[in-house]
């Protein structure tokens, strides 16, 4: 069975079990979901909701940002991982913004990757959940791991991997295969629990033989 014989099992399957799924991440605008973004990066998406439900409550445009101190904004996030260098991008990202984009996010992923702190994965989740533009497929730690469980990658680099999904995936699946395995890994095939009896692998030997 070829990889794209492999990739069509998945995504069907994947669009089975989840027909619909809104975002994972809390926000009531669109620089909120950016942050939150930032902010979910090695982090989980629980503890982010947690803490930007204060967050956003004590910072609600992008000025109350530019006019926070480092020091004060660093402790409201300390709770996340790695909270000192997000903190930074956060605040820079948030004066760029205003700076250069009139307090709107960019909608382009060259414009995007210039953001302190954006990288690839979130700019394509920006991009595909605020604007429904999908420039490439969003590759976070559950889609790296399932892609390579599922056989549709043989790479560890996070660029090949989302090269190699490109090349399988129809673009108009794209935003939701990114939601769908992140839901599917965190419900059948979490990284603590190693099983080969998911749905999905279960189809995939059933299709082998």
């Amino acid at each position: 069975m070829n990889r794209k014989e492999r990739t069509q099992i998945v995504v069907s399957e994947l669009k089975r079990l989840y027909p619909t799924l809104g975002p994972f991440l809390h926000s009531s605008n669109d620089h909120e979901f950016l942050f939150a973004v930032m902010l979910s990066a090695q982090c989980t998406d629980k503890k982010v909701n947690e803490v930007t439900k204060v967050l956003f409550s004590k910072y609600k445009t992008l000025q109350d940002y530019g006019d926070a101190s480092l020091e004060a904004f660093t402790q409201d996030i300390k709770q996340i991982g790695l909270y000192k260098s997000k903190a930074k991008n956060i605040l820079a990202t948030a004066k760029k913004l205003q700076e250069d984009y009139a307090g709107k996010i960019p909608r382009m992923m060259v414009q995007l990757l210039e953001l302190p702190g954006v990288g690839r994965k979130t700019a394509n989740v920006v991009l595909s959940e605020l604007f429904h533009e999908a420039q490439g497929i969003a590759v976070d730690t559950h889609v790296k791991r399932l892609a390579n469980k599922f056989g549709l990658t043989d790479s560890q680099n996070i660029d090949r991997i989302e090269k190699d999904l490109m090349e399988v995936i129809p673009k108009h699946e794209w935003t939701m295969f990114t939601k769908r395995m992140i839901a599917y890994g965190r419900e059948y095939s979490p990284a603590r629990k190693k099983t080969e009896e998911d749905p999905i692998s279960k189809l995939l030997r059933e299709a082998q033989r």
